[in-house]
């Protein structure tokens, strides 16, 4: 039998894996491999490039996640702590990758274009410490929104 929250539930969890997994994977494994073979000219290339493709799929997740996750909270007469907690980390999630989005990526993304290899390089420091932030937050959230109701 069809069950709409199952499907939501499905979209949620997928669009969180996407997400905290891609982050996961290109900070903790494409970040060092990229370091060890690439000079920095095409080590940022690579990595706008990376970005233009992943970032399209973090939009997706966000929408994804934030419809989901505002649908199940609606169909609950009262919204349990972990709950709460979960969807506040969710929204700076969102908002570190808005300004991710907007202000480094888009520095990152000039600095290669010009081929000013230094800003590039700053620009890239700035990612990768506020995917590291990010990353951080999505595996606490993970905990909480799985194990949450077990310790809240």
């Amino acid at each position: 039998m069809f069950n709409p929250l199952s499907v939501a539930l499905s979209v949620h969890i997928l669009g969180i894996i996407v997400w905290v997994g891609g982050m996961f994977f290109a900070h903790q494994a494409l970040r060092p491999a990229i370091v060890e073979v690439l000079e920095p000219p095409q080590r940022l290339s690579l990595w706008v490039a990376t970005f233009k493709r992943f970032f399209l799929w973090v939009w997706i997740s966000i929408v994804l996640v934030l419809v989901s996750g505002l649908w199940m909270l609606s169909l609950y007469p009262q919204i349990p702590v972990f709950m709460h907690i979960m969807l506040g980390l969710g929204v700076i999630m969102m908002l570190i990758f808005l300004h991710v989005f907007f202000a480094p990526y888009k520095k990152l993304k000039q600095a290669v274009a010009e081929e000013r290899w230094v800003d590039g390089a700053k620009a890239l420091g700035q990612i990768r410490l506020l995917v590291g932030i990010n990353l951080s937050i999505g595996l606490v959230t993970t905990i909480v929104a799985t194990a949450g109701k077990f310790y809240l």
